[in-house]
């Protein structure tokens, strides 16, 4: 059976199993991510400490991407993925127990969020480099589509649903769930024939090794402008984890359900988005795609601090999905089209350092913004901060020697 068009990459039977599993994964990860920021906020109602959770998180992603990519490029991708899967279900059984038990305290969830970003820090680059993997650079631009379809599509449908059962049943389940949930994409790779074996190399350290990843993308225009721009984002717009439970419980007088709206309204642009990609066709994205997603990215955000009635916050954070999910994975496929193929693990653990290891900054930053000044300061904050160092990059940018411009479309 051949696929249609837009959906190419399936035609490949180890992206199609990958991809089928990690579409129930997503799934029970965005319960769990709805789960824990609403316990976070039935256990201490305070906004700094939803975002001290999110930058325990996300640290070890800036302290070991580098390393982790290292590892992604030195060893077997799909052994190393079915260990990191394989911990991250224990980890959200344990959550699971201790609030079904009645003993989970904040600190349970600091520690496990923490222990939660180690796993990911190796994780998020061997998932990005293990794409080109099964499917070829030919089909990698829809490959990484169909992975942003089905992670939003699950972002949609995980808020929505985790809403529901925190509400009648308790955050437990939706934390039992999510480890439940990983038993698809773990039985997915066990099945999948690719192993992702490193490509032969010389005798090199892991320094060596960090070091050379780290001088190819600040010497290759198309990389740096991408990891520069994604850097500004990421630092400023992208907390909504912290953002929507705020906006929901303290600017809206929400309850769980109403949350997991919010969330889906998020997803639901992002899912949109996806779909748009997936359509593109086989060449890298134009440069003012990603640009103007961008800057769209953080005016919405910005704009959300007038939005003081539910539909409104709901329409604009469906624009802030798309905008979203348009400027990261157009990214993703520029910088991993342009990175030869045995650095593709070192460049993309620069990508998840400048995606999500800037978050505890930004997180502790929204957090303490939002609780100083209300939920409404928080997105003016965050938005105005990434627009004005957006077009301040892009103003830089422009005086550049035109040989030394990025020459990804036009």
């Amino acid at each position: 059976m051949q696929f249609p068009e837009g959906l190419r990459a399936l035609n490949h039977r180890d992206f199609r199993l990958f991809w089928s599993g990690q579409l129930i994964s997503l799934i029970g990860t965005w319960m769990q991510s709805v789960g824990q920021s609403w316990l976070i906020i039935e256990l201490t109602n305070s906004p700094l400490k939803l975002g001290l959770i999110s930058a325990l998180q996300f640290t070890p992603v800036l302290l070991l991407s580098l390393f982790a990519g290292a590892l992604a490029d030195r060893l077997p991708k799909r052994k190393l993925l079915i260990i990191t899967q394989t911990v991250l279900m224990l980890l959200a059984f344990i959550l699971a127990a201790l609030k079904y038990t009645g003993h989970v305290q904040y600190w349970h969830v600091a520690l496990l969020a923490t222990a939660l970003g180690i796993v990911q820090a190796l994780d998020v680059p061997l998932r990005q480099a293990y794409l080109a993997e099964m499917v070829g650079k030919e089909d990698l631009v829809n490959a990484i589509a169909l992975n942003s379809a089905i992670f939003n599509g699950a972002r949609i449908l995980g808020p929505a649903v985790a809403g529901i059962l925190v509400a009648r049943f308790g955050v437990a389940l939706a934390f039992f769930m999510n480890g439940i949930s990983f038993i698809a994409v773990i039985g997915a790779l066990v099945a999948i024939r690719s192993e992702g074996l490193p490509r032969p190399r010389r005798d090199r350290t892991m320094l060596q090794d960090i070091r050379e990843g780290v001088t190819y993308a600040v010497q290759t225009p198309t990389v740096l402008l991408l990891l520069s721009l994604l850097l500004i984002v990421s630092l400023f717009v992208i907390n909504y984890n912290v953002l929507v439970p705020v906006l929901a419980k303290d600017g809206l007088h929400m309850e769980a359900q109403g949350f997991g709206l919010l969330m889906s309204a998020l997803g639901a642009g992002a899912l949109a988005g996806s779909v748009a990609m997936a359509f593109m066709g086989r060449r890298q994205p134009p440069q003012s795609l990603v640009i103007g997603a961008a800057l769209v990215l953080c005016v919405a955000t910005l704009a959300v601090a007038g939005a003081h009635q539910f539909y409104g916050a709901v329409a604009l954070l469906f624009i802030i999905g798309c905008a979203q999910i348009l400027f990261t994975a157009n990214c993703n496929t520029a910088i991993q089209m342009t990175t030869p193929d045995e650095l593709r693990g070192r460049v993309m653990s620069l990508y998840a350092l400048v995606f999500a290891g800037v978050v505890p900054a930004g997180a502790f930053f929204t957090g303490w913004v939002t609780e100083a000044f209300g939920p409404w300061m928080g997105y003016f904050a965050d938005g105005g901060l990434g627009l004005v160092g957006a077009l301040l990059l892009l103003g830089w940018w422009r005086f550049i020697r035109p040989h030394r411009r990025p020459a990804f479309g036009r």
